[in-house]
């Protein structure tokens, strides 16, 4: 049984960090979604770009959701036209279209740098012809400094992206963890799988206000992980984002995780020897992580900050399931 359960781990571990090495190559971050009502105020427009900030030359996907203003679901049978246009001049354009399913994506290549405009019109919903309505939006093409993805589950949680716990948390993203390479390339990994899934959830949460109240409380022990790593981490610029990742992590598996340790019964029996195990993973993946930096490889330090993290999670779970088994244990010893 000890066997198997320690054969389970380690395939689990395996395919964790094969995920953040493969997915981070071949994926691309979503922006986050702007929504806005179309000019006659009938249907919503949502519209979010992959990658997140388009470049010139290469393929930029434009995801166009149609949303029923009343329900928030995605509107279905939907006749729809597209105009994109830079300095009042169209540069693409996707003639009238039926969708099924009420959500599109169209790829574009931008041959430009700059401002463009992006005209979503409606003709016709669930089969009824309408007077034409129009949705704009705006984005720049071939510029780095956009404004950085939001916080999207955080966001629909809390209502808004101007929630005092959401501004905490882009704060902390923006300001302390991505202000090194270091910390730049972790989030850039950690994006790729966010932004996966992300907006998935948080288009659920704005129609589960039970799911909304679950995250909310999820949050609050993070945001509280965050305020002490932020005020723990110790030395330079870069030691400081490094240590106080390191915090967090640790803290994050002690707090989140610690149910998959009571759970795997060889974790909790054979504590020495996986702390010795944790103690080699985290030195080794700190030691990959520092050359990574001194070296400068993107790639390199994604993986390695990745992995980093991963193994202080882990070590964090481990040791607070252990803590927790042995005071059950010994409640249990009292009471009897």
């Amino acid at each position: 049984m000890q066997l198997r359960e320690t054969t389970v781990l380690k395939i689990l571990l395996t395919l964790v960090l094969l995920t953040l090495i493969i997915i981070p190559v071949y994926a691309q971050e979503q922006s986050e979604q702007l929504i806005t009502l179309t000019d006659k105020e009938t249907l919503q427009v949502g519209l979010s770009t992959i990658p997140a900030h388009p470049q010139t030359g290469e393929l930029t996907k434009l995801k166009i959701d149609f949303i029923n203003k009343n329900t928030k679901t995605i509107q279905e049978h939907v006749d729809y036209s597209i105009t994109v246009s830079k300095a009042d001049t169209q540069v693409f354009g996707v003639p009238l279209t039926h969708t099924a399913v009420g959500s599109v994506t169209i790829p574009y290549e931008f041959q430009e740098k700059g401002a463009y405009q992006i005209s979503v019109q409606i003709h016709l919903i669930l089969f009824q012809p309408i007077p034409t309505e129009t949705a704009s939006f705006a984005i720049i093409v071939g510029n780095d400094s956009q404004p950085k993805n939001g916080c999207l589950i955080a966001t629909a949680a809390f209502g808004s992206d101007l929630a005092p716990q959401v501004q905490f948390l882009r704060e902390f993203r923006d300001n302390t963890i991505m202000s090194t390479s270091i910390g730049s390339s972790f989030i850039n990994a950690f994006n790729t799988v966010y932004y996966s899934f992300s907006p998935t959830i948080a288009d659920v949460e704005r129609d589960n206000p039970i799911l909304r109240e679950f995250v909310r409380v999820g949050v609050t022990p993070l945001l509280g992980i965050l305020q002490i790593a932020k005020i723990s981490g110790v030395g330079n610029e870069a030691t400081h984002v490094l240590t106080t990742g390191m915090i967090a992590s640790s803290l994050i598996g002690v707090t989140y995780l610690w149910p998959v340790g009571l759970v795997i019964k060889s974790i909790r029996e054979g504590i020495r020897s996986r702390i010795i195990i944790a103690i080699t993973a985290i030195s080794i993946t700190l030691t990959l992580t520092i050359i990574s930096s001194i070296i400068g490889n993107d790639q390199f330090m994604m993986v390695s900050t990745s992995a980093l993290v991963l193994s202080l999670v882990g070590t964090g779970a481990m040791i607070s399931s252990v803590a927790i088994w042995k005071l059950v244990r010994k409640i249990k010893i009292t009471f009897l």
